[in-house]
C-alpha cells in the first residue's frame, strides 16, 4: 500500500490549522449595513466533544426590526449538508457567524420546523455587544420574572404548523435523576419556560459551596458553555454556544434564556456527547462540568458573564437518619424564587423514588429545615403513606416550599435547605370511626369525656379518650367540639396558609407567622366559639366593640381586617404520626 503523498499530508494539516484558527476571539466586526444577500460564511459550533467545527451558510437577507424597533435579524440558508438534514439544533444558540474573516452575528432563531430547505435567524453581533455594558444586579439577586405557562419558545407561531420563528431553546438537561422522576417534575419546569430533557449528565461532583473555583478553561467562540441552575448530585443546566470572548468576558446564546435581565447565574463548562437529529427539534446531548464563572445578564440579544467569578447559590442536602448505609445527596441551586423550590423538590423526589435504596413502601416522614441568615432555622414536616402519596402531592409540596422559602418583605435567600427522610415502621394512614362527646350540655367545673374511635391501616379498631374540665369563663356559651387536621383547624380559626401581605410588616414577622402553623400529621381536638375577629397583623381580637373597630379600620384598612371565624378556647393534638382527612363537629352547650 502506497503511503500518502506530501501534498495530501499538507492538505490535511491545513484543514486542522483552519479549524483551530479560523474563528479568532478578536475577529473584526462586520457591520450590518455591509451585509449583502448571497454572501457566504461559516458558523462555528461543537458537534461532539469540546472543539468547534465550521458549517457553511449563505446570507438570504435582513429582516428589519424583526425583533423590535432597531433590532433586526439576519436570515441565512443552512447550505452545509450536515446541517441541512437536521436544521438549527437546540444547543447551537450563540454559534458565531463569520463572513470574510469578520464576525457578523450569532445563530439564535429557528425558522419554521418542517421546511424543505433549512434556514436560521442570526442576531447581529452589534446587538450582543451592547449587553456587556448594562448594569449588574444589585446585591447579587436576580429579579423575579413573571411565571410563564406553556412553551415560551413558540410565541411567534400562531398555529400547529410551526410557521414563523422562535428563539432556539438552550438544551436544558437534568443529571442525577431517574427518567420517571424527571417526567414527574416536567410540568413544574415547563411552567417556568424550561424545556427540560432527562437525557443528560454531569461530571461536576458535589463541591462544597465555599470551595474556590478551578482555573477556568480557555473558552473560544464556537465552543460549548452551560448555564447551571443546579450542580452536584442533581444538576440542571442549559447548554449553548460561546459567541464572543474578550479576556474573561463571555457572550453566548444570542437570545434570552429566561429574560431575567440583570441576574446572577453560574457559568459551567460542558461537553457535547452527540446531536440527536429530528424533523421537529434537533438537540445537543451534553455533560455539564464544573462551575467556571458567572452570567450577570440575560437579555433579548443574549447572555453575558465573566470567567472566574462565582454566583451565590443555595446548598441543599437530603439525608436519611434511619438508614446508616444510604448515601446522602448534596447539590446547590441558583438563587431564584421559582427555580429553587422546584429543583430542591426534584432532588427530594429522586431520593424517595429514584434509586435502588429507596423502598419507602410503608411510608416516610420528610422534615424540611430552612436556614435563613441571622435567624433560627424554620422547620416543617410532612408524612407520606409511600412514594405514590408523594407523587400525588408533589405540586402541593412545591407550593408549600415556595411559601416557606420566600416572602414579599425582604430579598432574603436561605443559606441552606436540609431534607431529612425517615422511614415509618408501618403505613401511617388511619381512619376515624366515631367521635363521642359524653354530654352535650355541661356546667363549669364538670368533666366532659371526648372519645375518638379510630383504626390504623390494616389494624384492629382502637380508641383514645381525652377528658376536659369546663372552666368558669365558658359559662353560658354555645360552643362546638371539632376533630380535624392541623391545616383545617388553621383555616377555621383564621390562621390562613396564604399569609395576607398587608397584615405583616417585616420578614421577621413573616417567619414568626410560618412557625405558628399547626402540625400536618395527627388530629386536633378543639373546643371553639364562633366569633367576629379583628386582625391586626397576626394578632386577633374577638368581638371588638363596633366603635373601636371602625376607628381602627379607618386608620389603616389594609392592616386591620374583620372576618367571621372560630376562636379556639381549648385544643389538644391526638394521634400524632398518622395521616387523616376528616372533620367532625359536635355541639357543646355550657350552662350558667
Amino acid at each position: 500500500m502506497r503511503p500518502p503523498s506530501p501534498i495530501v499530508c499538507f492538505a490535511a494539516f491545513a484543514v486542522l490549522v483552519l479549524k483551530a484558527f479560523a474563528q479568532p476571539a478578536d475577529a473584526p466586526v462586520l457591520p450590518l449595513a455591509e451585509l449583502q444577500p448571497g454572501m457566504t460564511g461559516q458558523v462555528w459550533t461543537v458537534f461532539q466533544g469540546r472543539d468547534p467545527e465550521p458549517f457553511a451558510v449563505k446570507v438570504t437577507g435582513i429582516l428589519r426590526n424583526a425583533l423590535g424597533p432597531g433590532k433586526s435579524m439576519i436570515l441565512c440558508e443552512l447550505t452545509d449538508p450536515r446541517v441541512q438534514g437536521m436544521g438549527a439544533v437546540a444547543g447551537m444558540s450563540g454559534s458565531p457567524l463569520y463572513i470574510g474573516g469578520r464576525l457578523a452575528g450569532v445563530l439564535a432563531y429557528q425558522i419554521q420546523r418542517f421546511e424543505t430547505v433549512r434556514y436560521a435567524g442570526f442576531t447581529p453581533i452589534s446587538d450582543m455587544l451592547e449587553i456587556s455594558t448594562l448594569p449588574a444586579a444589585k446585591n447579587g439577586f436576580a429579579p423575579t420574572p413573571i411565571p410563564i405557562k406553556g412553551d415560551r419558545h413558540g410565541a411567534r407561531s400562531t398555529d400547529g404548523s410551526g410557521s414563523g420563528f422562535s428563539p432556539m431553546a438552550p438544551a436544558f438537561s437534568i443529571g442525577g435523576l431517574a427518567p420517571d422522576v424527571a417526567a414527574l417534575l416536567e410540568p413544574q419546569f415547563s411552567a417556568l419556560g424550561l424545556n427540560v430533557t432527562a437525557l443528560g449528565g454531569n461530571d461536576s461532583g458535589s463541591d462544597h459551596p465555599d470551595s474556590a473555583l478551578p482555573n477556568p478553561p480557555a473558552l473560544r467562540p464556537g465552543g460549548v458553555v452551560a448555564v447551571a441552575l443546579a450542580t452536584g448530585d442533581i444538576s440542571l443546566a442549559g447548554t449553548g454556544t460561546v459567541s464572543h470572548v474578550d479576556g474573561n468576558r463571555i457572550l453566548a446564546f444570542g437570545h434570552p434564556m429566561l429574560s431575567l435581565g440583570a441576574t446572577e447565574l453560574p457559568m459551567a463548562s460542558a461537553e457535547v456527547v452527540t446531536i440527536l437529529p429530528s424533523q421537529l427539534n434537533s438537540i445537543k446531548v451534553a455533560n455539564t462540568g464544573g462551575i467556571i464563572g458567572s452570567f450577570s445578564q440575560d437579555r433579548l440579544s443574549g447572555i453575558y458573564g465573566e470567567l472566574g467569578r462565582k454566583a451565590p447559590m443555595v446548598a441543599v442536602d437530603v439525608v436519611f437518619p434511619t438508614r446508616s448505609n444510604r448515601r446522602s445527596l448534596h447539590f446547590e441551586v441558583v438563587r431564584h424564587e421559582q427555580l429553587l423550590p422546584a429543583i430542591a423538590a426534584t432532588g427530594l423526589a429522586q431520593a424517595v423514588m429514584g434509586s435502588n435504596e429507596s423502598g419507602f413502601a410503608h411510608g416516610f416522614k420528610v422534615t424540611t429545615t430552612v436556614h435563613f441568615p441571622g435567624t433560627a432555622p424554620v422547620e416543617m414536616s410532612q408524612l407520606y403513606p409511600g412514594p405514590q402519596g408523594f407523587r400525588q402531592g408533589i405540586n402541593e409540596f412545591v407550593g408549600d416550599l415556595s411559601l416557606w422559602l420566600f416572602n414579599p418583605y425582604a430579598r432574603v435567600f436561605p443559606d441552606h435547605i436540609r431534607f431529612s427522610v425517615e422511614d415509618t415502621p408501618e403505613t401511617p394512614s388511619g381512619s376515624i370511626e366515631q367521635l363521642l362527646v359524653s354530654r352535650t350540655s355541661a356546667a363549669p367545673g364538670e368533666r366532659v369525656d371526648l372519645t375518638v374511635g379510630w383504626r390504623a391501616y390494616q389494624r384492629e379498631a382502637a380508641s383514645e379518650i381525652v377528658s376536659l374540665s369546663i372552666p368558669p369563663d365558658w359559662a353560658g356559651k354555645e360552643l362546638e367540639v371539632i376533630l380535624t387536621t392541623g391545616p383545617a383547624l388553621d383555616e377555621l380559626t383564621g390562621r390562613t396558609h396564604a399569609v395576607p401581605i398587608a397584615q405583616l410588616r417585616s420578614f421577621e414577622e413573616y417567619i414568626s407567622a410560618l412557625r405558628e402553623f399547626r402540625e400536618t400529621d395527627g388530629l386536633y381536638l378543639a373546643v371553639v366559639e364562633k366569633a367576629r375577629l379583628l386582625t391586626d397583623q397576626r394578632a386577633t381580637t374577638p368581638d371588638m366593640p363596633g366603635s373601636l373597630e371602625r376607628i381602627a379600620r379607618s386608620a389603616d384598612e389594609a392592616r386591620f381586617q374583620r372576618r367571621d371565624a372560630f376562636t379556639p378556647l381549648w385544643e389538644q393534638r391526638v394521634l400524632p404520626g398518622r395521616l387523616f382527612n376528616i372533620m367532625v363537629r359536635r355541639p357543646l352547650k355550657i350552662t350558667d
